[in-house]
């Protein structure tokens, strides 16, 4: 199993949301960076899901429950989605200012990459942002 983490929006897609639908379609991945590590998901992997804009927080944990497949509603095969399902919500959100405040996050792509809505997130530090909500 592979760790992720899902950046979105809350106005355009919320965890409370995708807790209310049961199941949904993550969609609208553009950068080219961000559809490779969506392509390499595959079900049963898990994500953070991280709410951008105002909040700026890791919300909640999603299962992937498909592998990727072509966007059905784009005529571009290099487009990928999956589906997701909402497994946790965190205790206390992870804010992105409490990461990165933890040297332990230095090299995180969250911290790194800012605008990119796809990431890995290794082991170690998928343990530590949980730690960090309860």
């Amino acid at each position: 199993m592979k760790l992720w983490l899902l950046k979105s929006e809350p106005s355009e897609y919320s965890y409370d949301l995708l807790e209310r639908h049961k199941k949904g379609v993550w969609d609208g991945v553009m950068n080219n960076q961000a559809l490779i590590h969506l392509r390499n998901m595959r079900k049963g992997d898990r994500a953070f899901m991280y709410h951008s804009g105002k909040e700026k927080a890791i919300i909640g944990i999603v299962d992937i429950v498909s592998d990727p497949y072509p966007d059905p509603r784009k005529n571009d095969p290099r487009l990928v989605v999956v589906d997701v399902a909402p497994r946790e919500r965190l205790t206390s959100p992870v804010s992105l200012s409490a990461i990165k405040k933890n040297a332990a996050f230095a090299s995180f792509e969250l911290v790194r990459f800012s605008r990119l809505s796809v990431m890995p997130v290794p082991t170690v530090l998928w343990e530590k942002v949980f730690a960090m909500s309860h």
